[in-house]
């Protein structure tokens, strides 16, 4: 059994690069966990810093010197965030509010709708099963209530608040000089790392190209299927269009899982407006063929040369890694799966070129 042990560890670490990939595969995870919270403000540049750089890369080589061209960029993002934050967030909040404010009616509807159902399928819903799923409801609803108003939430809030403006001053900052200096902070961490790194930059450069390419791609399907969606929404006079679009947006981020979801949302809504009438259908095979459009066309499109990965470990791994870094886990778990997938498929090389240098050895 240990002889069985040792023999595993001399065949997989006893080179001393797959070591040093090891270990910074360990810190990185270490880093995180400890510290993730703390450095949201980080990792949100870095990933904006990566939206970026494809832009600034282009400017360049048509003969823009670096600093010009992140110049143009990065006044290009501010003017893209001001359009956001000044034009596009008001209209959200104030759908939020008339959500909000139409909750209650909408709880009632479907109430009424609930309670109808032993008299229309008595054969498949008892009136006792009705009134255990309406409890239910009820309690969550008070519960969750309870919570947003309790003055013990007041603090918490307060400090999220701070938290968001703090976010919000210093992201744009990070971004500007993570794109102006790139080069000298990547020199920097070369600085630190063992010369003998061949293996970790292998596997680095081939992520590296795949995140980058990930998240542009990512980010313009989300601006695709929200546009789409909202055109789409306003032109069949669904209410909340610019809320419930920016949901099945930002529902890209989970993939498969996400679109099953925020079907439930968009059929509450449509069905509460319209009813079972030509009107909900119209709405429902709207967001149906969107969603198809997104999977079979536009995915192919934008990732055909980022994810080689087959949907079962997509879904794992979307699972795995927003279980354990939530919104940030789910956002790179493709990266982090193809990271995973890297590191195995260089692993076993270095196994087959020890053996085919001792093969070369033999007489």
């Amino acid at each position: 059994m240990f002889s069985q042990i040792k023999d595993w560890y001399h065949r997989n670490f006893s080179d001393p690069q797959v070591v040093i990939l090891a270990l910074w595969l360990l810190f990185g995870v270490v880093v995180i966990m400890a510290f993730g919270r703390m450095l949201a403000p980080v990792f949100a540049s870095i990933v904006v810093a990566y939206l970026l750089e494809g832009l600034v890369g282009r400017l360049e080589r048509l003969g823009m010197p670096r600093m010009l061209a992140v110049s143009v960029v990065f006044s290009a993002f501010m003017a893209a965030l001001i359009v956001v934050f000044f034009g596009i967030t008001p209209m959200i909040i104030r759908q939020v509010i008339d959500a909000a404010r139409e909750f209650p009616g909408y709880i009632g509807q479907i109430q009424q709708f609930v309670l109808q159902l032993p008299d229309r399928y008595p054969q498949i819903v008892g009136e006792g099963q009705v009134n255990d799923i309406l409890e239910s409801i009820r309690r969550y609803i008070g519960d969750q209530s309870s919570k947003v108003v309790s003055p013990s939430g007041l603090p918490s809030g307060l400090m999220y608040l701070i938290g968001l403006v703090v976010f919000l001053v210093l992201m744009p900052i990070l971004v500007f000089f993570f794109l102006k200096d790139k080069r000298q902070i990547l020199a920097w961490f070369g600085r630190y790392l063992p010369r003998n790194r061949a293996l970790t930059m292998r596997v680095w450069s081939e992520v590296d190209a795949q995140i980058g390419n990930y998240i542009r791609g990512k980010v313009l399907e989300i601006l695709i299927v929200w546009i789409v969606t909202f055109t789409t929404f306003s032109l069949l006079d669904l209410p909340f269009a610019m809320l419930i679009s920016m949901i099945v947006g930002f529902s890209v981020l989970i993939p498969y899982i996400g679109a099953a979801i925020v079907t439930i949302p968009v059929a509450i809504v449509a069905f509460i407006e319209f009813g079972f009438t030509a009107d909900f259908a119209w709405v429902m095979a709207a967001y149906a063929i969107i969603q198809m459009l997104d999977g079979n066309v536009l995915v192919p499109v934008l990732f055909s040369e980022v994810v080689s990965l087959h949907p079962v470990a997509i879904i794992i791994a979307v699972l795995v890694f927003g279980g354990i870094w939530g919104f940030w886990g789910v956002f790179f778990a493709i990266p982090l799966a193809t990271l995973v997938n890297a590191v195995l498929r260089a692993w076993p090389r270095q196994e087959a070129e020890a053996d085919a240098v001792a093969g070369d050895g033999q007489p």
